[in-house]
């Protein structure tokens, strides 16, 4: 196989292998969460506590998973990803209680951990002059899946038992992840196979090590993106589905809402990706973060499917934009070799603040105020436009002035 094919076999794989952990983190609890709380007697704030498990996950092992794939290569650790996918998939299905659910929110978080890094690590390797799209891939992967999966979910859910639908989804997850992690594989040159522009051209050049991108502006103004941007995103995966309802909508109807989020959050992340290489990656993030700050504003003043599966959508290509784009402006600022440590620490902003703005704070403020999404939407618009104002100041360091030499 030429170097070419390996290549373009190595993108596909990685967009294989992040399919399912996208699947289940994005679409999962937003259809199960009515599910879960008939079933274990819970409130909407315990079910939305679920992603904060999800992202607490996120927090520990993205930067953990950026060092160990420097000692054991992505392939295993895609291996491994798999293995927690489909096993908590099918463990989730024997949950007596929501603390099961948890359970398998914080491993699915682990899972996706295992996968995500090396697979944005092993495309941008193949392809480092066109870093925007092939990330962008990975994450169009990763964000459609729960677009393509949404409605499955739920109709698997209305004619089949809760247990036979774990167990088959988890062992699809399991067998199609293991197939393909073999696949993602860095290419056999450590050198870059293309520099096409300036800021690739200074990424060649130096690379900041993880404690001088801390003593870096840009790395907290990304850092605090990720939280104010992460927050607003990952509410929406469980409020869309219960705000439809809440308005007197059928299930299958409030899931069109999540289904229209999560469309453009997989649709955006190619398209934001590619557009970021053209019209560069802050304007990219700053315009797509204003209008969902819009969008969230303007949802609980308009009375109609078709308008909440619209602003929906904006919400959803706004946080699609943030995965896809942020990758490769972490790459621009600090360089490539240490890109695994460096954005694993970023996603910690992800795990450990954006749970608890984000699907926690949002349940919590429901259940206060017996279901005023007003309030709700209210805040997570702010959480945008000054994730908007953040990301538009981040750009790539002076190396000499953090200690880097040239």
């Amino acid at each position: 196989m030429s170097d070419r094919q390996r290549g373009r076999v190595a993108v596909l794989a990685s967009c294989v292998a992040i399919f399912w952990p996208g699947a289940f983190i994005f679409s999962f609890p937003g259809v199960m969460g009515l599910h879960w709380q008939q079933t274990f007697g819970v409130s909407r704030a315990a079910t939305g506590q679920t992603l904060f498990f999800v992202l607490a996950a996120v927090g520990v092992f993205m930067f953990i998973t950026g060092r160990w794939q420097e000692k054991v290569g992505p392939s295993r650790l895609a291996a491994l990803g798999a293995l927690l996918c489909g096993a908590s998939t099918i463990l989730v299905g024997y949950a007596g209680s929501i603390t099961w659910v948890y359970l398998w929110a914080f491993l699915m978080g682990t899972s996706s951990s295992f996968i995500y890094i090396p697979t944005l690590t092993v495309v941008q390797r193949w392809y480092p002059a066109r870093k925007g799209l092939v990330s962008g891939l990975v994450n169009l992967a990763f964000g459609l899946s729960a677009a393509v999966m949404s409605p499955v979910f739920s109709r698997m859910l209305s004619s089949m038992e809760y247990k036979s639908m774990t167990l088959v989804l988890g062992l699809v997850a399991l067998g199609v992840g293991l197939a393909v992690s073999s696949y993602v594989q860095l290419p056999e040159s450590k050198g870059p196979v293309e520099i096409s522009t300036v800021s690739q051209i200074l990424a060649s050049q130096h690379s900041f090590t993880l404690s001088q991108s801390l003593r870096t502006r840009s790395f907290w103004l990304i850092w605090g993106t990720w939280a104010m941007a992460g927050a607003g995103g990952i509410a929406m995966v469980t409020l869309s589905t219960s705000y439809g309802l809440s308005k007197g909508l059928s299930l299958r109807d409030a899931v069109a809402i999540l289904t229209a989020f999560n469309l453009t959050n997989g649709a955006s992340r190619f398209v934001s990706g590619y557009l970021s290489d053209v019209i560069g990656r802050n304007r990219m993030m700053s315009i797509s973060f204003l209008c969902a700050a819009c969008a969230y504003w303007l949802l609980p003043n308009l009375d109609s499917l078709l308008w909440w599966t619209i602003l929906a959508a904006f919400v959803g290509f706004a946080f699609g934009t943030l995965f896809a784009v942020s990758a490769p402006l972490v790459v621009d600022c600090f360089g490539m070799t240490h890109f695994g440590m460096i954005f694993g620490l970023v996603f910690t902003a992800y795990g450990f603040v954006a749970g608890a703005l984000g699907p926690w704070l949002s349940g919590y403020v429901l259940d206060v105020t017996g279901g005023r999404f007003a309030a709700v939407f209210s805040y997570l618009g702010v959480c945008y436009l000054v994730s908007a104002i953040l990301i538009s100041f981040a750009r790539p360091p002076r190396p000499r002035a953090c200690g880097v030499t040239e």
